[in-house]
């Protein structure tokens, strides 16, 4: 299962639609959620209604938190997607079967049964989540909760059965123009994370649209060796995905 999980809080004002890149995800089977962060009500209506637009167009979830609720929901997003896929695709089979796609429409011994497997696909299936941080200078005072929020979503990670997966972006990438950086390749490791947020450069536009078609090229190239800023051979590089 394959997720991107955007973190912003505000409007993207560069290159394509976000709302079409989150369509071209979940075309490849990537979920993509969104949470907007809030302070002092600084995500306006506008903000808001994209963050909503992207998370439907990606299949997904939008929450709009503040910084205290980030940790909690950045989990509870991860783990809730998890689950509507798979129970979307045991009511595609149940309706191949049944003629009905309906958990509800089973007795209930039957239905207990199917949610208990649910639940335990849940927490055995492989998972995929690339994390994508909006990195304009707006975020700046918000960088502390976006860290401890990762951090508790790669503890919570470990803790599941299955095998699960992180990677980290951020964008925009650069002064020079990148629309958005690699900062961790795939791992199921805590390692790197504290690596990551001393060297980000905070400011620039807001290229929500080709961020995230950036992170679906990354799901399509499946090259789980690429280097990234994270330390992966004793020297420390910047690579454009």
């Amino acid at each position: 299962m394959k997720q991107i999980l955007l973190i912003t809080d505000g409007c993207s004002n560069v290159g394509m639609s976000p709302v079409v890149a989150a369509a071209h995800a979940k075309s490849e089977g990537i979920h993509v959620n969104v949470v907007g962060v809030l302070d002092h009500g600084d995500v306006g209506e506008l903000g808001a209604t994209e963050i909503d637009e992207i998370a439907r167009a990606g299949g997904g979830l939008s929450r709009v938190v503040n910084m205290r609720q980030l940790s909690h929901t950045v989990q509870m997003m991860t783990r809730k997607t998890v689950l509507q896929t798979i129970q979307l695709a045991v009511q595609k089979e149940l309706k191949q079967v049944l003629g009905n796609g309906a958990i509800e429409a089973l007795p209930p011994e039957k239905r207990s049964e199917v949610v208990r497997v649910i639940d335990e696909l849940g927490e055995t299936s492989a998972l995929q989540v690339a994390l994508l941080i909006d990195a304009s200078a707006s975020m700046k005072p918000k960088l502390a909760a976006v860290e401890e929020a990762i951090h508790d979503l790669m503890l919570s990670l470990q803790a599941r059965q299955g095998r699960s997966e992180i990677s980290v972006f951020h964008f925009p990438g650069s002064r020079h123009g990148d629309d958005c950086l690699m900062d961790l390749a795939w791992t199921s490791h805590l390692n790197g994370i504290q690596t990551i947020f001393p060297k980000l450069q905070m400011g620039g536009t807001t290229p929500t649209g080709p961020a995230i078609m950036q992170v679906v090229d990354y799901y399509r190239q499946g090259d789980y060796g690429r280097k990234s800023r994270h330390e992966t051979d004793g020297m420390m590089g910047d690579y454009v995905v």
